[in-house]
C-alpha cells in the first residue's frame, strides 16, 4: 500500500498483518493520516473511493452546502468570490459516513480495531518532521483570527510532539457509537455551533440529512488499457476527457512537441470542467457526453499543434488532499482520496472534539451563469479523483494524487508515460511534472525539466515559469500495481510518504 505519510502507511500495514484486507488497511491508514497530516485531510472533510472486490464500485462521500445557503446574500457580502476561510465555506463533512459505509461493505475488521493507531497517535502524540513543520508555519498566516486553531497548531515546530486529545475523544466516540454520534449526536451539535459562530449557515439538521452515494465509475480506453474514474461531482470526467483528446495524437517521447500535446489536451478538458461539471443533480449535460467521440473530436480540432491555445477562462481550484491506495492477495484493489480542501480547511476548529472543518464550499462559483454556482443543499464540484487502470477486464493498478487543479495534469502525465511510453510506475511518478493555472493557463514546470525543452514550449507561446525540483504543488501521487509475481507500490518523493507491503 502507499500513502503520503509514513506513519499512516505503517498503520495500514499493521491492519494487513493482523489479517485485514486492502480496504481495512486503507481505512486504518486514513484514520491515522487525519491525525498526523491534518493539513492534508481529516475528520471534517470528504472522501471518495473506487473499490474492486470482483466487481467495480464507486463511492461519492461529499457533503452539501447548508440548506440555508443563499446566493444573493453571498454575492452581496463577497461580490464574485467566496472567502477561502471561515464558516461560510464549510459544507457537511462526508468522510465519517463514508468510512462506515465503505467498511460495512468491504471491511473485515471492526472500526475500533482499525482506529487503534489513530487514537494512540492523537492521544500520545507523534514527532513533527521538518517537512510538516514547514507546512504548519506556512499555514499560520492563513488562520489569523482563528483562535481555536492556533491553540492547537499555532506553535507547532520541528521536533515537537503534537498531541490532540480532543481529536482522540472524537475517534474513540466513533469507535464506540458509530457515525450517529457525528451526524445526529453531540458532535453534530458542536459542529453546527462552531460554524454559525464563524458566520456560516450550516446546522445540526444539515448534518443529520447527510448521506453518501454509491455511483457507477466512468470508464474510457487509453492505448492498451482502460482508465476508471469517478463521475461528478468529481473532475474524474476531465481526466478521461484529456486522455481521450490526447489519444488522437502521436507525440514524440520527449521534447516540446510532447509536452505541448499533453498540455493542450489537459487545458481543453479543464476548460470543459468549469463549463459543465458540478453536482450531477444540476449538471446541464451528463458527464458521458463529454467523453463521446464527437465531443472529444471537436476539442481535439481546437488544438493548434504549433501554438499554445487560450480556452475560455475557468475558475481555479486550489488543493490540499491525501490519496491512498492498496491491494491484497485476494485481488481487492482500493483507490481512495480524502480531503479538508485547502490546508487544514476553513480554519473553523471544533475545540471539544478536535475537528478541523473543511472549506470545500470555496469551490462554488458566485456567477449565476456557471453550473457550479452556490445553491442550498448542493454538492460543489470536487477536484478529488481516485483512479484505477484495467487491463483484460481486471484491475492492473490503483493510482491517484492530491493537488487541486494539478490532479488532472498528474493523471495525464503519469498515465501517458505508463500506458503510451511503457514507463515503470515508480519512474513515471518520480519524473518531472508541470501543472497549469486554470484561466491564465500559465505553466508551472519543475526545474528538473531540460531548459531547452522549456524554451521550446515558450517558443510555442506557453507562459512557463519554473518551480523547485520536487514541488509539492505538483501533487503527491501514489500507486499500487499487479506484477508477474505479486504487487509493486510507490510513493511520491514530493511527500513524506511510504509504500510498504508484506
Amino acid at each position: 500500500m502507499a500513502t503520503p505519510h509514513y506513519l499512516a502507511t505503517s498503520a495500514g500495514l499493521v491492519a494487513l498483518a493482523r489479517g485485514g484486507n486492502a480496504f481495512d488497511a486503507v481505512l486504518a491508514a486514513n484514520l491515522a493520516l487525519g491525525v498526523v497530516a491534518p493539513y492534508l485531510c481529516g475528520y471534517g472533510g470528504d472522501v471518495f473511493a473506487i473499490v474492486w472486490d470482483g466487481a467495480l464500485h464507486g463511492y461519492l462521500g461529499s457533503g452539501r452546502s447548508a440548506a440555508g445557503a443563499s446566493l444573493p446574500d453571498a454575492q452581496e457580502r463577497h461580490g464574485d468570490q467566496l472567502p477561502a476561510f471561515g464558516g461560510e465555506v464549510v459544507t457537511v463533512p462526508g468522510a465519517v459516513a463514508g468510512w462506515f459505509d465503505l467498511l460495512d461493505r468491504f471491511g473485515t475488521r471492526p472500526f475500533a480495531e482499525l482506529a487503534g493507531a489513530a487514537i494512540g497517535l492523537a492521544r500520545d502524540g507523534f514527532e513533527i518532521t521538518p517537512q510538516a513543520a514547514t507546512v504548519f508555519a506556512e499555514s499560520r498566516r492563513f488562520y489569523r483570527g482563528f483562535d481555536e486553531w492556533h491553540a492547537v497548531y499555532g506553535g507547532v515546530a520541528d521536533g515537537d510532539v503534537l498531541r490532540q486529545p480532543a481529536l482522540a475523544r472524537t475517534i474513540e466516540a466513533l469507535a464506540s457509537d458509530g457515525p450517529e454520534v457525528y451526524y445526529r449526536g453531540p458532535i453534530a451539535d458542536a459542529i453546527g455551533e462552531a460554524v454559525q459562530a464563524a458566520g456560516g449557515a450550516l446546522t445540526g439538521d444539515d448534518l443529520s440529512a447527510h448521506g453518501g452515494e454509491w455511483a457507477t465509475p466512468l470508464r474510457a480506453p487509453y492505448r492498451d488499457a482502460e482508465v476508471v474514474e469517478l463521475p461528478p461531482p468529481t473532475q474524474g470526467v476531465s481526466a478521461l476527457e484529456a486522455l481521450r483528446i490526447l489519444d488522437g495524437f502521436a507525440p514524440p517521447e520527449s521534447g516540446p512537441a510532447r509536452e505541448h500535446a499533453l498540455l493542450e489536451s489537459t487545458k481543453q478538458a479543464l476548460a470543459d470542467r468549469d463549463r459543465w461539471v458540478t453536482d450531477p443533480d444540476t449538471m446541464p449535460v451528463p458527464a458521458s457526453t463529454l467523453l463521446t467521440q464527437d465531443w472529444v473530436a471537436s476539442r481535439r480540432r481546437a488544438i493548434d499543434p504549433d501554438r499554445a491555445g487560450t480556452p475560455d477562462p475557468g475558475e481555479p481550484q486550489p488543493g490540499g488532499t491525501a490519496y491512498l491506495c492498496a491491494a491484497d492477495a485476494n485481488g481487492m484493489f482500493v483507490s481512495l482520496i480524502q480531503s479538508n480542501f485547502i490546508h487544514f480547511g476553513s480554519g473553523v476548529h471544533v475545540p471539544a472534539w478536535g475537528i478541523n472543518l473543511n472549506n470545500r464550499g470555496l469551490s462554488f462559483s458566485l456567477d449565476a451563469e456557471r453550473p457550479n454556482v452556490l445553491a442550498p443543499a448542493k454538492r460543489p464540484m470536487h477536484t478529488l479523483i481516485p483512479a484505477m487502470v484495467f487491463r483484460d477486464g481486471a484491475p492492473w493498478a490503483a493510482f491517484g494524487s492530491m493537488g487541486g487543479d494539478a490532479q488532472v495534469p498528474v493523471h495525464v502525465e503519469v498515465l501517458h508515460q505508463v500506458l503510451a511510453e511503457a514507463a515503470d510506475w515508480a519512474d513515471a511518478i518520480h519524473a518531472p511534472r508541470w501543472r497549469v493555472d486554470v484561466g491564465s493557463w500559465r505553466v508551472h514546470a519543475e526545474s528538473r525539466f531540460d531548459a531547452s525543452m522549456l524554451d521550446g514550449l515558450r517558443a510555442l507561446g506557453h507562459d512557463v515559469v519554473t518551480t523547485s525540483p520536487f514541488d509539492s504543488g505538483m501533487g503527491h501521487a501514489h500507486a499500487v500495481w499487479r506484477t508477474a509475481d505479486g504487487f509493486g507500490a510507490t510513493s511520491d518523493p514530493r511527500s513524506e510518504g511510504a509504500a510498504l507491503g508484506m
